[in-house]
């Protein structure tokens, strides 16, 4: 048997095998010998900057979201839609990419739900994800799970890998009636599985993400298919019918840049658990690695979507605050080696980057106490990093983009009541980080406002958003059920349970305004 080293398409599935095994100089480097043996091969420069990315290896970045944007504005298969999501925060473009990934994976399928009506006496809900462990969005969705009205929905879970019994696995098990490990079945007949069951609404947790299965859906084993949580854009498939949203989120005028009809929840899209473990104390900066004294800015967000732009701000707020440090997440020495190297060329010391590693959730959660603010990342937001610093009383700054994936961090500081930590513009986002850092008594307020609405806001009311999720799903039945296909559907606001007393401040959400001054 003769080898030939020249095979472009073995390159690049070498590189995808290294980029899973976390091995990412070696995929980089085995996806730009793809690319330098066929300088057009499918999805292999979107991949190889993605995989640069991972280890914050910046020098050709600016050439390379210029060269992926313009394929994708060609309709060329050049990045997969996850990756793309860190690239562009235009919708327009993010659904170019998503709708020419989605053709690839329609294959003609035939559609196993042709029509039927079933007549349950509760709606049956199937939750479809590998995600059902120690997970971002198995951590927000947990209580969402628990707290279903099993009066009115029968959920079911259908779990693409098995989990080691992780104790988020565990809790995730025990919220539903039926949980269905499917494994490594093949996609048909997971999908044949579906539709065995006669599921009503078919819940894709992880659109484009991870282990995903999207073949799955193109089968339509369901007569209503939601894409949720999971990828944070469209899909671009024609087998997807609805995507839950908030009006910030996907404002009215970006609508047509996705496939899917838009389910606007009234307050925010995100599910959150409000059993997230309350931290009564923090550990001490020492065990963290952090300096006895001086202002801590973080952002835990995952390497690939810092870029140069998000940096240059950091590195000047740096400079600006004397003495402190920007505590990231670390764990692969050439990560953190760039890091470092770009720190320096922005004239900031490289020990003030502190990195921090993998802890389990709970004690990550007791540990973000000690920030005294979060900076978010655009175009990529962070969605479970954000919320999980706001559970821990650390403020949020963020700057809004176009997208889905560039909205979420706003999404969430207007459902805690905490809008004036929204800018508009990188040049906003830094003066008002400033301030904050610069003014003690500004951050102190921005501080007891989070601390205050944490409990009485919509954003970590589980009970509340589950009521918002299960309307929903009761109005796409109910469209459904009357003979007419999937469009917009806003849910109504639902009423507390209970009215706040007055001096409550338990049901009271204190907004925030965090005035700051644009000189």
């Amino acid at each position: 048997m003769q080898l030939n080293p020249d095979l472009a398409a073995a390159w690049f599935s070498r590189g995808l095998s290294l980029s899973q095994q976390g091995r990412f100089l070696e995929a980089a480097a085995s996806l730009g010998r793809a690319l330098e043996i066929d300088s057009s091969y499918p999805y292999a420069r979107g991949a190889c900057l993605h995989a640069q990315l991972q280890v914050c290896d910046w020098n050709n970045y600016t050439d390379g979201i210029r060269e992926i944007t313009a394929s994708v504005e060609r309709d060329n298969p050049v990045d997969f839609p996850f990756s793309y999501v860190a690239v562009s925060d235009s919708p327009r473009h993010q659904l170019q990419c998503a709708k020419a990934f989605a053709t690839l994976q329609c294959g003609g399928q035939s559609p196993l739900w042709t029509g039927a009506r079933y007549s349950h006496e509760r709606i049956r809900v199937a939750y479809i994800s590998a995600d059902f462990l120690e997970h971002p969005t198995s951590y927000l969705m947990a209580g969402v799970f628990e707290k279903h009205d099993k009066r009115r929905f029968e959920p079911i879970a259908i779990s693409l890998r098995h989990d080691a019994d992780s104790p988020t696995g565990r809790r995730i098990k025990a919220a539903f009636e039926r949980f269905i490990v499917a494994g490594p079945q093949p996609d048909e007949e997971l999908a044949r599985l579906i539709r065995d069951l006669e599921i009503d609404i078919a819940v894709d947790l992880m659109g484009y993400t991870g282990e995903h299965r999207t073949d799955i859906f193109n089968f339509r084993p369901a007569p209503i298919q939601v894409n949720y949580l999971g990828f944070p854009g469209t899909k671009g498939s024609t087998a997807i019918d609805y995507i839950i949203a908030d009006r910030f989120l996907i404002p009215e005028e970006h609508r047509d840049f996705y496939s899917e009809q838009v389910v606007y929840l009234p307050e925010c899209f995100q599910a959150n658990d409000d059993r997230r473990p309350v931290v009564s104390a923090a550990p001490t900066r020492a065990q963290m690695g952090l300096p006895a004294t001086g202002f801590v800015w973080c952002s835990f967000h995952s390497s690939y979507k810092l870029n140069p732009p998000i940096f240059d701000v950091w590195a000047r707020l740096l400079r600006a605050v004397r003495g402190s440090v920007l505590w990231l997440v670390g764990g692969q020495n050439r990560l953190e080696d760039n890091l470092r190297r770009e720190a320096r060329a922005r004239g900031v010391e490289a020990e003030r980057l502190v990195f921090a590693r993998s802890l389990p959730y709970t004690q990550h959660l007791a540990r973000l106490a000690l920030a005294d603010l979060c900076l978010d990342t655009l175009p990529f937001n962070g969605g479970t990093t954000s919320s999980d610093a706001l559970w821990a009383g650390v403020p949020v700054v963020t700057c809004p983009g176009r997208s889905f994936a560039a909205r979420m961090s706003g999404s969430l500081l207007h459902a805690i009541g905490m809008s004036g930590l929204v800018t508009h513009s990188l040049q906003e986002y830094e003066r008002l980080a400033l301030q904050l850092a610069q003014t003690p008594d500004r951050l102190a307020d921005a501080r007891a406002a989070l601390a205050r609405n944490r409990n009485s806001s919509p954003l970590f009311d589980t009970d509340r958003f589950r009521r918002h999720l299960e309307a929903a799903y009761t109005a796409m039945i109910e469209r459904h059920q009357s003979g007419l296909a999937p469009a917009t559907l806003a849910i109504p606001r639902i009423p507390p349970k209970r009215a706040p007393a007055a001096g409550d401040d338990a049901a009271t959400v204190s907004t925030c305004s965090i005035p700051w001054s644009s000189t």
